[in-house]
Order: structure tokens, then C-alpha cells, then sequence
């Protein structure tokens, strides 16, 4: 249980920093994730993607690594969004 929860929280955080600043940098002028829906439908999907990654390989069980994935990557989301509409136009 220990390293799978040190896994989880590792490709939660990760994922949280790189969907940040993807969704700041990149995605700074699409409306779609500007959208309060948009970090909860990215969540979803990213954590219903692991939850079938968790399902296929046998050696790593349980819902922690889907529900973190999913958490990070929809909180980033949500922060790059915000990081966006703060910074000055190009």
C-alpha cells in the first residue's frame, strides 16, 4: 500500500504542474477550458483512463492512483485557466 500511495501522490503532483502550465502557455486563448465544466470533465476522463490502466495491469490494484490522476490533472486545469486570464495579451 505504501508505494502505491507514493506513486499516486507522484503522478497526481505531476500531473498537476505540467497540465498547469500546458493550459497557461498553450491553451491560454481556447473558451472551452476558460469553462467552470472543463476541469471536471478532464478529471473524469483522465481518472476513468487510469482506472482502465489500474484495471489491465495486475500488478498495481485499488482506486487510489485513478482518483489522484484524476485530481491533479483537473485542479491544474482549473489553475492554468486562472494563471491565463491573468497574464497580459502577447
Amino acid at each position: 500500500m505504501g508505494l502505491e500511495l507514493i506513486f499516486a501522490l507522484g503522478l497526481g503532483g505531476f500531473g498537476y504542474f505540467k497540465t498547469r502550465k500546458f493550459v497557461r502557455e498553450r491553451l491560454r486563448f481556447v473558451d472551452v477550458v476558460q469553462r467552470p465544466a472543463a476541469p471536471v470533465a478532464i478529471g473524469v476522463a483522465t481518472g476513468l483512463a487510469a482506472g482502465l490502466a489500474v484495471f489491465v495491469i495486475p500488478f498495481v490494484g485499488g482506486l487510489t492512483i485513478p482518483i489522484l490522476a484524476g485530481l491533479g490533472i483537473g485542479v491544474g486545469v482549473r489553475h492554468g485557466a486562472k494563471d491565463s486570464k491573468r497574464l497580459p495579451a502577447p
